[in-house]
């Protein structure tokens, strides 16, 4: 792996001879052109399922592909909601609530020209599902696999109907679909059958084609004129990817002319940006910013009490300064204005004498110290300002008597500690008890059930920590068949409360996922959500 330093060179490099190569190869025709500074350090796997967490959806996931139901990602005024993507239509079998009964869009082409129909979802499936398959792929079942847990069977009805069979009844499966994307079988046959192949020459159903990748340096995605959607065509030509992981030479970047948009700005950097006409914009998050404890026999962190303290010992009115008013204080995995949230019992809120009882009586002090190893990244989408955050984290833990030890690391190896579960050898050899990564929390299965679920202990899925409640196994077992929303929404809230009364991780604050744009971007639409439409970029 490269370090963070000579990726930022290379970049840098790259940078100073971008706009000779545009030049050179400017059509005769002007087309518009948006360049994004992204903050990861390569650009995210470009086959079907990106790598490098939910944030690279936007980039090389909804932006190449269509999965079967997608998220509204094009309204800044509200919450998105889940719309109609690659299926038209869909119903739930009245006789069994476990078979789900899609209608395929039809008329909808591959980027190859192709034809989207029932065989080519029931091949995806196969893909990232059954190892025995010719086009099985690793790397995209690695990356999707935990995301549709609930999938057993599958099969073509005819060529524009597919039913779905879950393990269980899940009221919430639809919530899973839209992280399942949908690639073209033809075109991987037409490479040979070879996924590396087409990594660089991929096809999917989606507004953007891939017309030149260069690892580590840059993706080029252009306009789809024949986007099945109408209204999602993009409103720019060309959208040039460039991962530029250090938040300063993002910053120099933009300022420079070399890149038109930028996320995670610094935030030291706001007013410098404001003041040579850049415009900052950010929108109400669905996103957390959490430690997850691990809950096994021996961890640290097995004590409620010592979980309760780390919640009460930190100023999170400190951390939304760090960030420069970029962020918002945590009061549990959802926002108080969730209908999520509920009724906790335990506040979480900044208490130092009340953090220094509780360790007091579970045997610690200052002088006696427990001792903790986090995991964390270096930075990344969803990361925010990941260094400076955990250590004040760190700081403010010490002053109650919990010392912290960091297990710095690169965002996808943190991802795949983050799937292995903290009872992994990997972890259990190194003394890693929590895990800090920002959770997307736009859906209930993404917010509450995948981390609250004792069936979805890792690997089976991304409850890290192996929490284990039987009352909230049993409210959870109720939402599965509730499809009434708004009953959803209560017994989703008393889960909720429950995961905040057992401090089940200790949640900081959560993102605005800021973006910063040139003069020159006339539109860019910010949704209330971590994935955001490039569709809606004009130059």
């Amino acid at each position: 792996m490269r370090s963070k330093i000579s990726v930022t060179k290379k970049v840098v490099r790259w940078l100073s001879l971008a706009p000779i190569a545009f030049m050179l190869h400017a059509p005769a025709q002007a087309e518009t052109v948006a360049r994004y500074g992204i903050s990861m350090s390569d650009i995210p796997l470009t086959t079907g399922q990106p790598d490098r967490g939910a944030g690279a959806y936007q980039f090389t996931g909804h932006t190449i592909y269509d999965p079967l139901v997608a998220w509204e990602a094009n309204i800044s005024t509200r919450p998105g909601k889940l719309v109609p993507g690659l299926a038209s239509s869909w119903k739930i079998n009245p006789a069994d609530n476990k078979k789900w009964l899609f209608t395929l869009r039809k008329g909808v082409k591959f980027h190859d020209g192709s034809d989207f129909k029932a065989d080519a979802v029931i091949w995806n499936l196969e893909k990232v599902l059954n190892d025995k398959s010719p086009q099985f792929d690793p790397k995209q079942s690695a990356q999707v696999r935990s995301r549709i847990p609930s999938i057993a069977s599958y099969k073509k009805v005819d060529d524009y109907t597919v039913e779905i069979t879950t393990k269980e009844v899940d009221a919430l499966f639809l919530y899973q679909l839209p992280w399942f994307l949908i690639s073209s079988p033809a075109q991987w046959e037409k490479l040979g059958k070879d996924w590396n192949k087409f990594a660089s020459q991929p096809s999917g159903t989606g507004p953007f084609k891939l017309d030149k990748l260069v690892p580590r340096e840059r993706a080029e995605l252009v306009k789809n004129a024949g986007y099945w959607d109408k209204t999602r065509l993009a409103k720019t030509d060309r959208i040039i990817l460039i991962p530029i992981p250090d938040a300063l030479t993002r910053t120099n970047a933009l300022l420079n002319g070399q890149v038109d948009i930028i996320e995670t700005p610094p935030p030291d950097a706001l007013g410098q940006l404001k003041s040579a006409g850049f415009k900052l914009v950010s929108n109400v998050t669905p996103h957390v910013w959490p430690y997850h404890f691990s809950t096994l026999p021996g961890s640290p962190w097995t004590d409620i009490r010592v979980r309760k303290a780390a919640n009460l010992a930190i100023d999170r009115n400190e951390v939304v300064a760090l960030m420069n008013g970029l962020a918002v204080p945590a009061k549990g995995q959802v926002d108080a204005t969730s209908p999520w949230f509920g009724k906790p019992t335990f506040q979480i809120k900044y208490d130092l004498p009340a953090a220094r009882a509780l360790m007091a009586q579970a045997g610690y002090s200052q002088a006696k110290p427990l001792k903790a190893k986090v995991i964390i990244a270096q930075g990344g989408t969803g990361q925010m300002l990941s260094l400076p955050m955990n250590e004040y984290i760190q700081q403010s833990l010490k002053e109650i008597g919990i010392q912290v030890e960091f297990e710095v690391v690169e965002l996808e190896s943190l991802y795949l500690n983050w799937r292995s579960g903290a009872a992994s050898p990997g972890n259990v050899s190194k003394g890693i008890s929590a895990i800090n990564l920002g959770y997307v929390t736009a859906d209930p299965f993404y917010a509450i059930t995948r981390f609250a679920n004792s069936k979805y202990v890792a690997p089976n899925g991304v409850n890290w920590s192996g929490y284990k409640n039987p009352e909230v196994d049993a409210l959870i077992s109720k939402i599965s068949v509730t499809f009434d929303t708004k009953a959803q929404d209560s017994l989703l809230a008393q889960v909720h409360q429950t995961m905040v009364n057992d401090a089940m991780m200790l949640w900081v604050v959560h993102d605005t996922n800021p973006h910063v744009i040139s003069p020159k971007v006339k539109s860019f639409v910010q949704a209330q959500h971590w994935f955001q439409d490039l569709t809606t970029i004009a130059m």
